[in-house]
């Protein structure tokens, strides 16, 4: 497969056999194939399509490009690793910080399309040297620091914007969404956000029936009468046409807050491939680079017209582990589905009639999901917390981050919460080991891979 192409019939096309799973340069039929496609795009969907709300972005835009990202990076990875590229929570907070400073959508985008640049540079590097200078930079006691800072940095934006809006809703919300996690099973576990989703539009369109309207804050601002779920703009909406694209703008104090999300980036990059090379028994650590540049030009295209920052999805890996089928033409039919559904306005109106309570429960798992995958990359590596090397810079980073410390240098330029957290955990972390004493630095695992070989971060036991 020098492009991705020229996929051969896996035996008699209708499933894998037993043992066996379907290889990137296989198929099934292809009605099959477009099946497993449209099966993708469910599981990708309600993070593709919550993120850009999250930030202020176009919905509709952020699921089209996310088809042409992923037959981008299908493209520039010759079809050996099968990943969906959708929207990055990663920036969630990113967005609220650069917001509360009085940027707009563009000026956030500008930002997002720097750090895709210096993911694409990174992984350039990562392929000349090796995925070896990945652990060398950032070793897993780093990674998940950085991680978990990003995700518990978020938790302001549920208790004042989203949570206050309708509180019995979020706390309805989050209940089941939280019981569609843990119950439910296989796939449908790994859409147990978007089923959280439409639960909250069913009990927010009850609520306004049983109780009418809600007085109430809404983003934050004074409290007004309105109903919780408003669906007059689905009507005005066309059935086809294209989303909203806008230029993006540069703003150094804006690409400064985004910069230190290139660390997770990376680790959730590495992270993916480690998990589909085990799964497909295909070594893929000589790709590892090229996939990470590929996420990182995905991002600058994304983001040079208006969309958010992509990154390679989880939730997509956990459907090919259910399916046992890594087929790539699954992927392309995916991202065709996509495009179709960003070029429906319909559609968008009905993403941004989504209710702040609904939101508010939402948030409240994600968010803390987001953060505590840090402490799980420290618990797959083994990482020593009771070592004062690791347990100071990163004890300092995370308060920093979560709580938004700030350090202002002039009137016009300060650093702080995400930025500051980042550079605290990489740069004390670096100079106290070069100054650290010998038995200190002697804990193999927290300088170790991302993952431990055999296993993955995304290991599911359900089925």
């Amino acid at each position: 497969m020098k492009v991705g192409f020229g996929w051969k019939l896996h035996g008699d096309g209708r499933s894998p056999r037993p043992g066996a799973v379907v290889r990137p340069d296989e198929r099934l039929s292809w009605g099959r194939t477009v099946g497993l496609g449209a099966q993708h795009v469910v599981a990708m969907f309600g993070a593709t399509f919550v993120a850009p709300v999250l930030m202020g972005l176009d919905p509709n835009l952020a699921v089209m490009v996310s088809g042409v990202a992923t037959v981008f990076f299908l493209l520039v990875t010759r079809g050996r690793i099968p990943s969906y590229l959708g929207s990055s929570l990663s920036f969630v907070g990113v967005a609220a910080v650069i917001r509360s400073q009085g940027g707009d959508a563009a000026t956030l985008t500008g930002a997002l399309l720097v750090v895709g640049a210096v993911l694409a540079a990174c992984g350039a590097v990562v392929q000349g040297f090796g995925a070896r200078v990945i652990h060398a930079v950032l070793p897993p006691v780093v990674t998940g620091a950085v991680v978990m800072l990003i995700g518990f940095n978020l938790a302001p934006v549920t208790a004042g914007t989203y949570w206050p809006q309708d509180q019995w809703t979020a706390l309805l919300v989050m209940a089941f969404t939280a019981l569609a996690l843990v119950v439910l099973r296989g796939f449908w576990s790994r859409i147990a956000i978007f089923l959280g989703l439409v639960f909250g539009y069913a009990v927010s369109w009850l609520f306004d029936r049983v109780f009418g309207k809600i007085d109430s804050s809404v983003g934050g601002g004074p409290a007004t009468e309105h109903w919780r779920l408003d669906l007059s703009g689905v009507g005005k909406a066309d059935w086809i046409g294209l989303p909203s694209l806008h230029a993006p703008s540069f703003s150094a104090s804006a690409v400064l807050v985004a910069l230190p999300v290139v660390v997770a980036l990376i680790a959730e990059n590495a992270g993916h491939v480690k998990a589909v090379s085990q799964m497909t028994g295909d070594p893929l650590d000589d790709r590892m680079g090229t996939a990470i540049m590929a996420d990182g030009a995905a991002t600058v295209l994304s983001t040079a017209v208006g969309g958010p920052a992509t990154t390679t999805y989880a939730e997509n890996i956990g459907v090919m582990a259910a399916t046992r089928v890594y087929s790539t033409a699954a992927y392309w039919c995916a991202a065709g589905f996509a495009v179709l559904f960003g070029l429906c306005p319909k559609f968008g109106a009905v993403v941004a009639a989504i209710p702040g309570g609904v939101l508010g429960g939402i948030t409240v798992v994600l968010y803390g999901m987001i953060g505590l995958l840090g402490a799980q990359i420290w618990i797959h590596n083994r990482v020593d917390l009771t070592n004062p090397l690791h347990l100071v810079p990163v004890a300092a980073g995370v308060i920093i981050g979560i709580g938004n410390v700030t350090l202002k240098f002039t009137d016009d330029f300060e650093l702080g919460g995400i930025a500051l957290g980042t550079l605290v955990v990489l740069l004390g972390y670096h100079g106290l080991r070069a100054l650290a004493p010998a038995h200190l630095k002697s804990d193999p695992a927290a300088d170790g891979p991302l993952l431990d070989e055999g296993t993955s971060a995304y290991d599911d036991d359900r089925g």
